[in-house]
């Protein structure tokens, strides 16, 4: 929602504009945005170039300079709202909304808990009261540490320091390799089979004495690894997550080809493979219009058959197919894209978050016409499954 047309107080007494251009842009990297330095910069450049007599175009000035997704907006309009009106006064009233349980017939807007806590400062809570000393009891039993915690919680519960702590887990996991076999060989002496050429060529140079036999073994390497992801409106938040591992595993091993789909399919291999995240994450945003959008599941993996597939899939690839099933088509073409993608690769694996409910039982149209075409079915929605799904992988099939 774009501000009044009223002017734009300053965020603090003084009125510096470039320090609170920083502030602001340091809530913003506080609230969970991939905001940096170069980012405040221009944000302060086109700030005094608009100027901030009128407060809309003050936003569309910092919006259009610190805002690369959609998904992003709401908490950049919230962020607006509150720091441009009286930073000090928002900070506290934030820290108290955080302390208040809200009302279970409210929804919390997208990014409200991040930027509650991105206001508040990441200060820590005060200390619980402590019970007379006579009443303190020392248990042991069912308690977890903060680490253990964090490996169970789901994605979509996470605040702004979960998912930062999470995005930091995610980067220290280490994909086995699980190398096949290929129709190349290369010289060993200590190789199971005689090579006869390489033989032959020793004998020439030693006038057509044979001294020993030339031996070879048959080289590995990693199958190709190639991910499908949905960044449908329902699976926005653990994609935000899953694209960290994705980024993570296209700079660890060759061979990683990465797709996103909406309403329409996107090949973002090329800008994961830039080393550094926040860089590689811009370039995504810039590069995939349909985030948080609607789904296709049906056309998106039609598309990949008849674009990709032959191109990505050779050499007993492994596919990671990551979405909830839930199509807007509802199910239309989707039992003969599964059947097609799943005879064009070893090893097809679908990853849904919706696994983590107990009772999960597939009653819509498109995760009962795609269920009977995968290999491997799997939950993903917080750290503990994707370990458990880097250890699938690296077991040797």
């Amino acid at each position: 929602m774009i501000p009044p047309r009223t002017a734009l107080p300053a965020a603090r007494p003084g009125g510096a504009l470039a320090a609170n251009v920083l502030g602001f842009v340091r809530l913003l990297r506080r609230a969970g945005l991939p905001v940096g330095p170069g980012e405040a910069m221009a944000a302060a450049e086109a700030l005094a170039l608009a100027g901030v007599e009128e407060r809309a175009v003050a936003h569309a000035a910092l919006h259009a300079t610190l805002v690369r997704r959609h998904d992003q907006t709401p908490v950049f309009d919230a962020a607006f709202a509150l720091f441009w009106r009286d930073p000090e006064r928002a900070r506290t009233a934030a820290a108290l909304a955080m302390m208040e349980a809200p009302r279970p017939e409210e929804k919390a807007k997208p990014g409200a808990r991040r930027l509650a806590e991105a206001m508040a400062g990441g200060r820590p809570p005060p200390p619980p009261q402590q019970p007379p000393a006579e009443e303190r009891r020392q248990d042991a039993t069912l308690t977890v540490s903060g680490r253990e915690l964090l490996q169970r919680m789901d994605f979509e519960a996470m605040g702004a320091a979960e998912i930062a702590a999470a995005k930091a887990e995610i980067r220290r996991l280490v994909l086995p390799l699980d190398e096949k076999p290929t129709r190349r060989f290369r010289p060993d002496p200590a190789g199971p089979r005689p090579d006869l050429r390489a033989t032959l060529r020793r004998a020439a140079r030693t006038g057509g004495e044979v001294a020993a036999l030339a031996r070879r073994r048959r080289t590995t390497r990693p199958p190709p690894l190639v991910a499908i992801c949905d960044i449908s409106g329902s699976m926005a938040r653990y994609a935000q997550v899953l694209l960290h591992f994705l980024h993570a595993l296209t700079n660890d091993r060759d061979r990683v080809h990465v797709f996103l789909f909406g309403t329409r399919l996107s090949n973002i291999t090329r800008q994961l493979r830039h080393q550094d995240a926040e860089v590689a994450f811009e370039m995504v945003g810039a590069a995939v219009p349909d985030w948080s959008g609607g789904t296709r599941i049906g056309e998106a993996l039609e598309e990949f058959n008849h674009r990709w597939a032959r191109r990505v899939l050779g050499q007993g690839a492994v596919v990671l197919l990551i979405t909830d099933g839930l199509d807007r088509e509802g199910g239309r073409g989707l039992g003969e894209a599964m059947a097609r993608l799943r005879r064009s690769c070893r090893r097809l694996i679908w990853l849904n978050p919706l696994l983590r409910w107990q009772g999960f039982e597939p009653r819509s149209q498109g995760i009962k016409a795609m269920l009977p075409h995968v290999h491997e079915f799997r939950p993903v929605h917080n750290l503990d499954s994707l370990r458990e799904l880097v250890k699938a992988l690296g077991e040797r099939r």
